[in-house]
């Protein structure tokens, strides 16, 4: 167990080797069965979380916040519009001044080509810790939850299995792939082989593929690219379909949606999922687009652990918090 994460930021998925991951995990196990005891674990008790939102948030402000209490702190919600965040207060002011108000500074920020710098120029300027609740680039919390989420349901020895990241429609707005992004760094170092899905049009960062590859040379697991849905699907262990934007063709929205229309049979259905391994699970860090991106009969059914993986970031999030902050 690696224990000197005291004051470190978690920005990036790689910012944690393997084995500080692992710490995190097993830290996360613990701070389940304590909740789920009732055992008070009151860790980080008269510490305060400012989190920084410049884009809107569920699962992640609320288990964020929930967190917080359960580890016996207090998270305070900052959102840039109705602050001076948005009327001219710098990255280096905002780090200078919430480091010292605050025990850490979680901030979502993705906006494209903007967000991971934000958090990088805050973090250079704090004196506390700073943990990325998701940027254009990454979304490391989201990534700790799916690896436990997948380690519960498959066991922690993943050498072998086979994780599909896919793309699939969505009709609303061009969601980042700041997720599977993420996925695709993190799980080569758990021994699963991976497969990226997606039409062309919707490649992820050049950078980030290097790194996914140079990750699963160093842990000796399969990295593959493939363009069809089907072929992504066939005998995988794990599903993680989701929708994200065409950022590296385009970023006018009005042509972004133009391409993401032409893949409208990009949808996980129970047809899909027959092809993937009979014991098959299907994640998805929510919210989905029902019956646009999955049918209801795949995200309501037997296979589906959505739920599992959605109460999972409460778990992991507060690890990280204890780990960090403490």
């Amino acid at each position: 167990m690696i224990t000197d994460l005291r004051g470190r930021d978690l920005i990036s998925d790689l910012d944690f080797s393997k084995e500080e991951v692992e710490t995190v995990l097993e830290v996360a196990w613990d701070l389940k069965m304590k909740r789920a005891l009732g055992e008070p674990h009151a860790l980080l008790r008269d510490k305060v979380l400012g989190m920084l939102f410049f884009f809107s948030s569920t699962r992640t402000r609320c288990s964020f916040e929930a967190g917080m209490a359960q580890l016996g702190g207090h998270a305070a919600f900052v959102e840039s519009r109705t602050t001076q965040v948005s009327h001219g207060d710098t990255e280096k002011e905002l780090g200078e001044i919430l480091g010292r108000y605050f025990d850490g500074i979680a901030i979502r920020h993705c906006d494209w080509g903007i967000g991971n710098s934000y958090l990088n120029n805050v973090a250079s300027a704090s004196r506390s810790p700073v943990l990325n609740m998701q940027c254009e680039i990454y979304h490391p919390h989201q990534c700790l939850a799916d690896l436990m989420t997948i380690q519960e349901k498959k066991g922690k020895d993943l050498r072998g299995k086979k994780i599909v990241v896919s793309w699939a429609y969505a009709s609303s707005y061009l969601k980042p792939m700041s997720v599977p992004q993420s996925l695709i760094l993190q799980m080569p170092r758990f021994g699963m082989d991976v497969t990226l899905s997606h039409p062309p049009e919707f490649a992820l960062m050049p950078e980030i593929m290097e790194q996914a590859q140079e990750q699963a040379e160093k842990y000796g697991v399969k990295f593959d690219v493939v363009h069809d849905m089907e072929e992504g699907f066939a005998d995988a262990d794990v599903v993680y379909a989701k929708s994200w934007g065409p950022l590296m063709t385009t970023q006018d929205p009005d042509e972004g949606k133009r391409i993401q229309d032409q893949y409208k049979n990009w949808i996980t259905d129970s047809r899909k999922m027959a092809l993937a391994a009979k014991d098959a699970i299907y994640m998805h860090p929510l919210p989905a687009d029902r019956d646009v991106e999955v049918t209801s009969e795949v995200m309501d059914g037997p296979q589906s652990v959505v739920f599992d993986q959605a109460e999972n970031r409460l778990h992991a999030q507060k690890a990280v918090m204890a780990l960090t902050m403490k």
